[in-house]
């Protein structure tokens, strides 16, 4: 167990040996990747953990369970869904993309704000009803289960593999087959191309952009 002040790159190395099941190569490629990251935050002595082995194998297993089964992976998948519901049930794709993408804003931002409780206050009560009577239908034990062997695959170090495996067969800095396809397959879905027209119309979405890809 080491504290902050004792920590060097040779300790981040043997963490992720031993906590993260990575082998000697991939540690020593992380922990390059890591080291350069808090020099570039000002973190030269890890400052931002009080202890390293628990905090961290906690703040990379959480982080990575967010990402695949809620923030990301978990909306991203709910919207398409919702989206694909209603078009094939013959409504316009416009309304479908409204509902179902652009909303979500406002609902994010009501519960970072004060909470889900704090949602509920602020909505319709039709919608607050239609939460509770509709959000278990679609959210189920099942998903919860699902979301369990997710985190197990995290903890396993599974996870962790099948990125690497993948990221090495393109070896471009960009990712690998399964990522690439995926990437391919979002910016060629019906919601993709109805966003784009329809954002295209949203000047003000122009004003203050959070993404540049003429910068970043």
């Amino acid at each position: 167990m080491h504290h902050i002040s004792d920590l060097n790159y040779q300790d981040l190395k043997q963490f992720l040996v031993n906590q993260l099941n990575l082998d000697k190569k991939n540690s020593s490629m992380r922990a390059n990747q890591l080291w350069k990251f808090f020099y570039q935050k000002g973190y030269s002595d890890f400052k931002l953990f009080s202890n390293l082995p628990s905090k961290f194998k906690e703040e990379t297993e959480t982080d990575l369970f967010g990402e695949q089964a809620v923030l990301c992976g978990g909306i991203t998948a709910l919207i398409k869904a919702g989206y694909e519901t209603l078009v094939e049930a013959g409504y316009s794709p416009e309304m479908a993309y409204f509902e179902c993408l652009h909303e979500t804003k406002l609902i994010t931002d009501l519960i970072q704000e004060g909470g889900i409780a704090n949602m509920h206050y602020s909505i319709s009560n039709t919608a607050e009803y239609g939460d509770y009577l509709s959000g278990p239908k679609v959210i189920t034990d099942k998903t919860k289960e699902a979301m369990k062997e997710i985190l197990e695959n995290i903890q396993s170090g599974n996870f962790a593999n099948e990125f690497l495996n993948d990221c090495r067969q393109s070896n471009d800095g960009s990712g690998g087959p399964f990522m690439k396809s995926n990437r391919e397959a979002t910016k060629t879905h019906p919601i993709e191309e109805v966003g784009r027209e329809l954002r295209s119309k949203m000047k003000f979405l122009n004003s203050q952009k959070l993404v540049d890809k003429e910068i970043n």
